[in-house]
């Protein structure tokens, strides 16, 4: 049998679920799957997604550890950034860079010191 790799699904710790959803929700525009208590009154384990991108978030402390980064590719780097940018999120400026590896990033930080860095290929035009 051929071994293949289906999806990847980072899990991010978080310590407050009001910041989490402030973030991930309102900020970047995500919307909350499902949420899981695997108890009454005990932590905390959702998970996250827009347009292709799924994030478990986990008030586990065995899940994670804070300040974990994911490398994501995607489109719309600069489009994503206008609409941030517009909401006037008190706690986050991000710019985009121009890498060593040829993509615009849009490095994202959340209030547990995870960070997401959004990156898109730029399109090199070669003349023939």
């Amino acid at each position: 049998m051929t071994v293949a790799f289906q999806q990847t699904i980072p899990i991010l710790r978080i310590f407050d679920v009001a910041k989490a959803k402030e973030f991930y929700v309102d900020y970047l525009g995500m919307v909350v799957d499902w949420e899981h208590h695997f108890e009454e009154g005990g932590p905390l384990y959702l998970q996250v997604s827009r347009a292709g991108l799924i994030l478990h978030l986990s008030e586990h402390h065995g899940d994670s550890s804070p300040g974990a980064s994911v490398f994501v590719w995607m489109t719309g780097v600069e489009a994503l950034h206008a609409e941030i940018t517009a909401k006037n999120y008190a706690y986050n400026r991000p710019g985009i860079e121009k890498t060593f590896y040829d993509s615009l990033c849009l490095k994202l930080v959340d209030p547990f010191r995870n960070q997401l860095l959004l990156n898109e290929e730029i399109k090199q035009d070669f003349e023939t």
